[in-house]
């Protein structure tokens, strides 16, 4: 077989890895009630199904870059394929909330295996023009698989049974395994020890920050408004949890940048150095800069697709499956961008790709804010998320492009697994910001909505008692 071809196949194998661990992400907000209707779970059990996930993730990326460029990506990839394929057959036979959580904590290991080696993958086995078609893939494939996972969930849920969003991986990790091992190579591997301390500061750094972000809105940020449970045990103090949480992770996170500045002081650049995260990274202009940009771009397209089936189904009475569907011209525009870029990549640089996207996305959340009302038609809104489907589908693509452009072969792995962390702290954050701001502004218009209706009834009382 062609060499060419063989790249081709590895990337489509790739891709289909970077699909199952997305759309896990988002599917499991649909049938979260199904697993409550089947299991008997707790809201609190139901929160820790939907979050463990992330929160894993996440705490894992920076240590799994590392171990990307010690053990080789391939190797690194390969483990989590295998390891989300037995988590997710251990979700789906789940008979207690409690078992289902502990698979989706490994799942989330699973999935921050996957991720950074994926890039790490890609940016070793194609360059130039190839590497900006290969990234088109890889970023239309993320950008599709968030907008599916609604209309997948959605459907399982109301046709079939939860279980099965979980136990269709099984078969497509299958896939994977024997597409990795058949079409890609071997990767390099450096000599290099792993900064144990760093690892401690980042992992609890990274998940204490992305549990805040998350759940701030549910338990508070500062006082705590819900009872809050983990492994049988009740928060019982009157300052929130996630306040705590967060300022645990800035001090984990401030320790960790010390101990990475400290280890890579003074030391030629040609040299791998033993830190977690080579600080020395961000020197490079387009690594720091893109890193930024990855940033902004998982705020909106996480923070979008977690309000807009809350958007669809409380405002305008979609179904699950209804609100699932509305997203699907994300995914279609997503797909449109990728086939452009192959045509365009060859004219147009990376970054100018990814200025392109944002501008497109802010045109179609420009829209979609113009048109969003009680009364607004599916075409409308079909037509506006199409527009950012296909900014999506140009920038979060591309971006990785301009991010690793410059990352020296042998921190590969380590820069792929920080664009990883930017990317998943922007999502947090961005559904963190704009689910809170959606309940608010309906929390407010109900109490508005409520007080006027209240003082209609009391002035109608006195009119009648006149």
């Amino acid at each position: 077989m062609p060499e060419g071809a063989r790249k081709w196949l590895g990337l489509a194998a790739i891709a289909l890895g970077v699909a199952l661990i997305v759309v896990d992400t988002t599917i499991v907000n649909v049938i979260i009630p199904s697993i409550v209707r089947d299991l008997g779970v707790t809201s609190a059990q139901a929160q820790w199904v939907q979050e463990s996930y992330a929160i894993v993730f996440a705490a894992l990326l920076l240590l799994v870059g590392r171990f990307s460029d010690i053990l080789g990506a391939r190797r690194v990839f390969l483990t989590g394929v295998v390891i989300f394929g037995v988590t997710s057959l251990l979700a789906g036979m789940a008979t207690t909330g409690s078992w289902l959580i502990l698979a989706r904590f490994l799942q989330g290991a699973g999935a921050a295996l996957i991720l950074p080696t994926s890039l790490a993958l890609l940016n070793a086995q194609f360059t130039g023009k190839a590497r900006g078609q290969a990234f088109a893939v890889w970023g239309s494939t993320i950008g599709a698989a968030t907008a599916l996972g609604p209309l997948l969930g959605g459907w399982l849920a109301e046709h079939a049974s939860w279980r099965w969003a979980f136990g269709i991986n099984i078969p497509l990790v299958a896939v994977i395994c024997i597409g990795a091992l058949a079409f890609i190579p071997r990767s390099p591997r450096t000599q290099a020890r792993v900064d144990v301390a760093g690892a401690v500061f980042s992992i609890l750094g990274l998940g204490l920050l992305a549990f805040g972000l998350i759940d701030g809105r549910t338990y508070g940020w500062v006082r705590s408004t819900e009872p809050f449970e983990v492994l049988g045990m009740r928060w019982t103090l009157n300052v929130s949890p996630v306040f705590v949480a967060l300022v645990l992770a800035a001090l984990s996170l401030i320790a960790f940048v010390i101990r990475q500045v400290t280890l890579t002081r003074d030391i030629d650049p040609a040299r791998p150095t033993t830190a977690l995260m080579d600080v020395r990274l961000f020197s490079i202009g387009s690594f720091r800069n893109g890193n930024i940009a990855t940033l902004i771009i998982g705020m909106g397209e996480f923070g979008i697709v977690a309000v807009l089936p809350l958007w669809l189904q409380f405002a305008l009475g979609y179904s699950a499956v209804e609100a699932g569907l509305a997203l699907v011209p994300i995914a279609l525009g997503s797909f449109v961008a990728s086939g452009a870029s192959f045509a365009m990549t060859s004219r147009i640089s990376a970054l100018g790709l990814v200025r392109i996207g944002l501008a497109l996305e802010a045109v179609g959340l420009a829209a979609l804010g113009y048109i969003a009302r009680p009364d607004s038609t599916w075409w409308a809104i079909a037509a506006a998320l199409f527009v950012y489907g296909i900014g999506i589908g140009f920038a979060t693509a591309q971006v990785t492009n301009v991010v690793l452009a410059d990352v020296p072969e042998r921190s590969s792995g380590q820069g792929s697994g920080m664009q990883s962390v930017f990317r998943q702290l922007g999502s947090a954050l961005g559904i963190a910001v704009l689910t809170t701001a959606f309940f608010s502004a309906i929390s407010a218009r109900l109490s508005s909505t409520l007080t006027s209706v209240s003082y209609t009834h009391l002035r109608a009382h006195e009119t009648s008692l006149h």
